[in-house]
């Protein structure tokens, strides 16, 4: 009479456990070559004897320690055995790790997220499914690896009362579909698993994901200040539909998209630039954009002050404000010959009072609304 199968949960479960290498401590030869696995699974008390194919008793070895193990009698059960609790330990002491920061978590976390995404696309997406089943147990001990490191340092990651902008939800997704991963086999049980969240891969710069840009322009120069102190900063291009910062990353230039919210609210946390929105990025990015639109060039009078640029020798002030009060006019003490405009135009010309157009010609400065604002690049364009 044959042996029973073992379970595909339980074989998932040791292939995590073993963090892909030889469980034998003195060994720990990498079991997941690029030409497939060399992965074997003993029984630490003979089958023979207890029919037990039950996780706590079985683990994965190389060839040799396997040989060693059954025929050689190189080790006894009870030290096989063993090798499960020092194996729990190493793990805990290389991957329990806590970061003064989240560059430092990054640099830990990326590569490890970048091979799973490798794997997933090449064989899953690719619909290799043989090449799949032998490199998936690499994503298990990857899974493995990385929620340990996330268990350790929550700390580091955004967070918000309200689950749709925190950060720190993404991450307790991804621990609840490691957990599932690691015991779901048949392809029924694939389909309802609960699945990797792709924001994961966005935090930690691996691939973008769009989404609504996050309104703060007052948070994004913060933002920007901070990564120049840090020589990260290179430059930023508005006025196109995904506006994008240039910043330096691990040696190299990268593009960071202002749509790819939940890195950019991961660098917001991690600099401290949250800031209450007076200027939305969204209505100032569309002023860069008509202006482009009609070949109307400008510039930033100042590398992290987005609200000011130059167009043609005249400095024009960008505002945020439903009814610009004459008391609001004179808190921003602009220079005399400046153009000030209300991007605010959900009522149209009352978005400035008339006390404001009264102090602005004392003052010397001129006050569009956003009609008037398009007459005035039509300006330039004739």
């Amino acid at each position: 009479m044959g042996r029973d199968k073992i379970d595909e949960n339980v074989k998932r479960r040791l292939y995590a456990e073993s963090m892909g290498r030889c469980m034998n401590p003195d060994c720990q030869r990498e079991l997941f070559m690029s030409n497939g696995d060399i992965v074997e699974k003993a029984h630490i008390i003979p089958y023979c004897k207890t029919a037990d194919n039950s996780f706590e008793n079985l683990v994965v070895l190389c060839p040799n320690c396997h040989k060693d193990f059954d025929k050689n009698y190189s080790f006894s059960p009870e030290e096989v055995k063993s090798w499960k609790k020092i194996r729990r330990e190493e793990v805990d002491k290389l991957f329990c790790k806590k970061f003064a920061s989240f560059e430092n978590l990054r640099k830990e976390v990326a590569p490890l997220l970048l091979e799973n995404k490798i794997i997933y696309e090449s064989y899953y997406l690719g619909n290799n499914r043989e090449l799949w089943d032998k490199f998936e147990v690499k994503v298990l001990a990857n899974n493995r690896k990385l929620r340990k490191l996330f268990e350790q340092n929550l700390y580091l990651i955004q967070r918000h009362p309200e689950e749709s902008y925190s950060n720190l939800e993404y991450i307790f997704s991804f621990m609840q579909h490691v957990d599932e991963f690691e015991t779901t086999r048949s392809d029924e049980e694939k389909i309802r698993q609960i699945l990797f969240p792709r924001e994961i891969n966005s935090m930690f710069g691996i691939t973008p994901v769009k989404d609504s840009i996050l309104p703060s322009v007052e948070s994004l120069e913060m933002l920007i200040t901070k990564l120049n102190e840090e020589n990260k900063f290179k430059s930023i291009v508005m006025g196109i539909n995904d506006p994008y910062i240039i910043l330096k990353e691990d040696g190299k230039l990268i593009k960071l998209l202002l749509s790819d919210t939940p890195r950019l609210r991961q660098l917001y946390f991690n600099y401290n630039c949250f800031s209450q929105t007076k200027v939305r990025l969204k209505s100032l990015n569309y002023a860069f954009k008509y202006m482009n639109f009609n070949g109307i060039s400008y510039e930033f009078l100042k590398y992290n002050n987005l609200r000011e640029v130059s167009v043609y020798g005249e400095k024009v002030i960008f505002i945020y404000e439903y009814c610009l009060s004459k008391v609001e006019l004179m808190q921003l003490s602009p220079e005399e010959n400046s153009i000030i405009v209300n991007l605010h135009n959900w009522n149209g010309r009352s978005c400035i009072s008339d006390q404001a157009y009264k102090l602005s010609e004392k003052m010397n400065v001129t006050l569009l609304t956003m009609e008037d604002f398009y007459e005035y690049i039509n300006k330039f364009k004739n």
